[in-house]
């Protein structure tokens, strides 16, 4: 396949030099269903580039058909002679916000799956994802507070009822297990990767319910008790050499309207949100330690933009404290992504980051699909829309899971970019993989996205980079082979056939 369609570029007027990449070692598992198979002594990996010269190109890319991180190394020409091309306009003088970042979440469950392989093969699942030269280049990760249901047990680190002063709070065993041995891997990795925590309930003698889910609230007495405990999980991983970048308000508070709602919960409403980070979050942390530590309000579904910060923000002390909004994807195909333009227009000073998707999640069934490309093309259709309108970064959920999807404890199981076979220890790459790294492996923190026209055909985002590389992104929404041209002012244009249902990034300097 793939020298079917280096033939047609080089029928399009370009020179080509194949990439030194190692490649994908596939596995079917159906049709289109394919995962390129990694284990103690190989995995796929993308060559470390330099900046191209002038008139040179990269071109990466994956397809339906089994192409995976495909590298080459192309010349542009005045050729362009195909009339019914898709034309892309690009403007690098248009700027818009600054990239923070890609990753995942270092849930329990990743943990014991990473865990249940070699070390020789969970090295090579961290290189995967945080090596910035082979690897996936991840430059952010998650960090629960406590436990979430991707945890096997439900737990926070203070179940004595009524501890006040909290002389009881430590963290679990999960976290010296699960999290932060993977957490230090990473930054041993990258020094530069940041971490932004989340807890999903307080303890819930501090709740209205005195539950870790369903209908239940912060009880106001314990406002300030509640930032305590936060304040200490805070030391608790310092100690540990692993500082946080960013605390969310909680997750999903939205899910505690739900009575019978399964999932670690707590509820929030605008209003009572922000009184707790104005009277207590955002003094609290201002006055610590970890004052440089950002708040990140919301942390769910973009359903409840922008109305949702319009009304926490009258509360001004609370717009004060917060840096930014964080945002999930479960609910997207409900609303808009201009939801998130109305909401950046709004509060231009305050960042939106997506913290949180995956998929085989609520109804969708089965949970797990080895080699799904459909759920491929859904992750880097949301990562281009969400870019599109203002996201300074994507985070995918558990960085790992096994072929059920969990563990987790209330059978709320999911799929993930990497699905574990500890029998044989090994480990899959799925096409939600190669989505996120069509992006995170060449979109470095510092890089700006710049003006790009869009098709519905040919989806698309472009960035330059600190590096003084230009970076467009494409998705091909046709499955048959579509041309496209890439025109910008100051350089000469780039014909590309584009494989069907394809991933392509193409990178030149600027």
């Amino acid at each position: 396949m793939r020298g079917i369609y280096l033939a047609t570029v080089l029928l399009l007027g370009f020179f080509v030099v194949k990439g030194d990449a190692t490649e994908c070692v596939p596995r079917s598992f159906g049709t289109d269903r394919i995962v390129c198979v990694c284990n103690a002594t190989y995995c796929d990996s993308t060559p470390e580039t330099q900046v191209p010269e002038n008139g040179n190109f990269y071109w990466y890319v994956s397809s339906r058909g089994g192409l995976r991180m495909s590298l080459s190394t192309l010349q542009a020409t005045n050729s362009c002679q195909n009339s019914n091309s898709t034309v892309l306009d690009i403007d690098t003088s248009k700027r818009y916000q600054t990239i923070f970042g890609y990753g995942a979440a270092f849930t329990d469950s990743a943990g014991i799956n990473i865990g249940n392989l070699s070390q020789a093969t969970q090295d090579q699942l961290m290189r995967a994802y945080y090596d910035p030269v082979i690897g996936s280049g991840y430059l952010l990760g998650r960090v629960p507070i406590g436990g979430t249901d991707f945890s096997t047990r439900s737990y926070t680190y203070d179940d004595v009822p009524n501890d006040v002063s909290l002389r009881n709070f430590s963290l679990a065993p999960e976290d010296y297990n699960y999290k932060i041995p993977y957490i230090k891997r990473a930054l041993e990795l990258n020094p530069n990767v940041k971490f932004v925590s989340c807890a999903w309930s307080a303890p819930p003698w501090m709740k209205t319910n005195d539950r870790i889910n369903g209908f239940g609230f912060l009880r106001t007495d314990s406002y300030q008790i509640y930032v305590n405990y936060l304040l200490k999980f805070l030391d608790a991983y310092a100690s540990q050499g692993i500082e946080m970048w960013g605390i969310s308000t909680g997750n999903e508070p939205l899910d505690a309207l739900a009575p019978q709602e399964r999932i670690n919960t707590m509820g929030w409403t605008p209003g009572t949100m922000g009184n707790w980070i104005a009277n207590n979050l955002g003094p609290s942390l201002e006055k610590s330690v970890h004052n440089k530590t950002l708040i990140l309000a919301m942390e769910d579904q973009r359903i409840l933009l922008p109305w949702f910060i319009e009304l926490l923000y009258q509360n001004k002390a609370a717009e004060k404290y917060t840096a930014g909004i964080s945002v999930h994807w479960y609910l997207d195909f409900l609303v808009p992504a201009n939801v998130l333009d109305r909401t950046h227009n709004a509060f231009p000073n305050k960042f939106i980051l997506l913290t949180e998707a995956s998929a085989g999640s609520g109804l969708e069934f089965p949970k797990v699909i080895l080699g799904s490309w459909d759920r491929g093309q859904r992750y880097i259709l949301s990562i281009i829309e969400y870019m599109n309108n203002w996201s300074i970064g994507w985070l995918d959920w558990n960085l790992a899971l096994n072929s059920e999807g969990g563990p987790n404890w209330i059978n709320n199981f999911v799929d993930a970019s990497i699905i574990v076979n500890a029998e044989t220890d090994e480990f899959y790459k799925q096409p939600t993989y190669y989505a996120v790294k069509h992006f995170s492996r060449f979109v470095d923190r510092g890089s700006v996205r710049v003006f790009i026209t869009d098709s519905n055909d040919v989806k698309s985002t472009a960035f330059v980079t600190p590096n003084k590389e230009v970076v467009v992104v494409l998705y091909n929404n046709r499955n048959e082979p579509t041309n496209v041209t890439l025109r910008d002012p100051n350089k000469e244009p780039v014909c590309l056939e584009l494989p069907a249902d394809s991933m392509n990034t193409i990178i030149y300097a600027l």
